[in-house]
C-alpha cells in the first residue's frame, strides 16, 4: 500500500520526532513488525520510568496563558485574541490532547480575561473532564454555526474589532470558518506568540525531555546489543517498539543499513543487515508529550577506515556545533560551525556531502521553531532546545549520522540533553 513517510510512522507508534526527522516523503512501506513477545536477554535491564516522571503542573499551564496574554499585548502591533484547535499548542496552554476532526473545537485566549471553549454539545462533557483552565464553554448543535459562537464569545470579552492570532496548526478551512463569521477582525499568525512562549522550555520541560532522551539511549543500547547478521530493518523497529513498550512508552525509529544510510531519510527497497554494513538508528519516544530525538550509529563487525574517518569528521561537527550554540549568537551561525569542519576534512563543502540543515527545534512537536539552518537569524536564548545532527552522506557507498538534542545555556557553550555524545563507531551508547 502506497502511503506517506509521516502516515507510516503514526501507524507504527513511531512519536512526533520521527514523524517531523522523515518529513512527508511519498514511500511505499510494508506493515511494520508488531513488538515481538520475548526480547532479548539486553532489553532485561529496561524499567518503566515510574515516578522519575513529574508531569507538568497546572501552575505552570496556568503561567503558560498569562504569558501569552502578555506577549498579544506587547505584540507590534499587538493582538487581542489567540484561536487554537487541535494539536500541540493546545496541549502547551490547557494540558489536554484534541483529536482533530471536522467539528470545530477552540481554544480562544483573549488580550484580557478567561478564555473561551466552543466545542460540539455533545462533546461538552467529555471536554469538562479534560479542560484544566477556568474557562466558558459555548456549545453548538450539529445544525448551528460553531464560528459565530466564537465571535459572540469574543465580542462578549469585549473584541469586536482588531487582531486575533491564528495558531499555525490551525486547519485552513477552521480559520476560514472564523473569518467569514468574523468578517470585521483582522487576522495574523499567531507566531510571536506561540514561538515566543513555547521556544524556551522551562525547567520541568527540560527533565521531561532529558528523561525521554536517556530512555531512549536505554532502548538503543538493548537493539544494538541484539544485532546480527540477516536482520531485516523491520526486525530491528520491531525490537526498538518492544523495548519502549517494556519501559511503558511508545516509539521507534528510521533504521538503515549500508548504501541505504546514505540517503538520509531511508528507501522503499527492503534490507537486510550484513556483515561490515554501517547500522543507522535515528528516531525516540516521548515523555508527557516531550519527544526525544537520537541517532547512534555503528558497523556489524569490524569498521573500515573511511567509516572511522566520516565518523571522527561528524563528531568533531558536533562538537563545533555545542561550542558555537551560545546564548545571544545567531542560530545560522551554528549550522556554519558544524559545515565547516566537514569541509575542513576535506569532504565537499555546501550540501554535498553534509546534504540537510544541522538542526530543528524540538520539544512538543518533534520539528518545531527555531531552526539551525545556514542563514537563520534566531538570536539564541538561555532555554532553547535543538537537535544536533551533523552527517556525512556518500551516495552508493554509506552515509553517517549523529544527532543528540541540547539547551542553550546561560553562559557558555550548549548542554547536552541526551547522556553523551556517541563515543566511537564501536560503542554508539558508551
Amino acid at each position: 500500500m502506497k502511503i506517506s513517510r509521516r502516515r507510516w510512522i503514526g501507524t507504527n507508534l513511531l512519536g512526533p520526532a520521527v514523524a517531523g526527522a522523515l518529513g512527508a516523503l511519498g514511500l511505499e512501506a510494508a506493515p511494520q513488525e508488531p513488538a515481538p513477545r520475548s526480547l532479548p536477554k539486553a532489553f532485561d535491564a529496561l524499567r518503566p520510568l515510574g515516578a522519575r516522571v513529574r508531569p507538568i503542573t497546572p501552575q505552570e499551564f496556568a503561567a503558560r496563558r498569562e504569558h501569552a496574554q502578555a506577549l498579544m499585548a506587547s505584540a507590534e502591533p499587538s493582538f487581542d485574541a489567540m484561536y487554537i484547535t487541535s494539536g500541540s499548542a493546545l496541549y502547551y496552554f490547557t494540558g489536554f490532547h484534541w483529536g482533530l476532526s471536522e467539528r470545530l473545537m477552540a481554544f480562544v485566549l483573549p488580550r484580557r480575561g478567561e478564555p473561551l471553549f466552543v466545542c460540539p454539545a455533545f462533546e461538552a462533557a467529555r471536554l469538562r473532564e479534560l479542560a484544566k483552565p477556568p474557562a466558558e464553554i459555548r456549545v453548538w448543535e450539529e445544525d448551528e454555526d460553531p464560528y459565530a459562537l466564537v465571535v459572540r464569545g469574543l465580542a462578549d470579552r469585549g473584541v469586536r474589532t482588531g487582531r486575533v492570532a491564528i495558531e499555525e496548526r490551525v486547519p485552513f478551512f477552521f480559520y476560514d470558518g472564523l473569518r467569514r463569521a468574523g468578517s470585521g477582525l483582522e487576522y495574523a499568525s499567531a507566531d510571536p506568540v506561540t514561538i515566543g512562549c513555547r521556544g524556551v522550555k522551562s525547567p520541568a520541560e527540560l527533565d521531561l525531555m532529558r528523561l525521554a532522551c536517556a530512555a531512549t539511549v536505554d532502548c538503543y543500547r538493548a537493539v544494538f546489543a541484539s544485532l546480527h547478521e540477516g536482520m531485516t530493518e523491520r526486525d530491528v523497529n520491531a525490537l526498538l517498539r518492544g523495548g519502549f513498550e517494556k519501559m511503558g512508552l511508545q516509539g521507534g525509529a528510521l533504521v538503515l543499513f549500508g548504501q541505504w544510510a546514505a540517503q538520509p531519510h531511508g528507501t522503499t527497497t527492503p534490507q537486510k543487515l550484513r556483515e561490515g554494513d554501517i547500522v543507522l538508528i535515528d528516531g525516540g519516544t516521548s515523555v508527557e508529550g516531550y519527544q526525544s530525538d537520537v541517532t547512534r550509529m555503528t558497523v556489524l563487525g569490524t569498521p573500515a577506515e573511511k567509516h572511522l574517518r566520516a565518523f571522527d569528521t561528524v563528531h568533531h561537527a558536533q562538537e563545533a556545533a555545542l561550542e558555537a550554540a551560545r546564548a545571544g549568537r545567531l542560530s545560522g551561525t551554528v549550522d556554519d560551525a558544524a559545515r565547516a569542519v566537514i569541509a575542513g576534512a576535506g569532504y565537499p563543502g555546501g550540501y554535498q556531502v553534509f546534504t540537510h540543515r544541522l538542526g530543528h527545534g524540538i520539544g512538543l512537536d518533534g520539528h518545531e521553531h527555531p531552526y539551525l539552518v545556514r542563514g537563520s537569524r534566531t538570536v539564541l536564548a538561555p532555554g532553547i532546545t535543538f537537535s544536533n545532527e551533523p552527517g556525512i552522506y556518500l551516495k552508493g557507498d554509506f552515509g553517517l549520522r549523529l544527532e543528540d538534542d541540547m539547551m542553550i545555556a546561560a553562559g557558555g557553550p550548549a548542554q547536552l540533553l541526551t547522556p553523551g555524545l556517541q563515543p566511537s563507531l564501536e560503542k554508539p551508547c558508551g
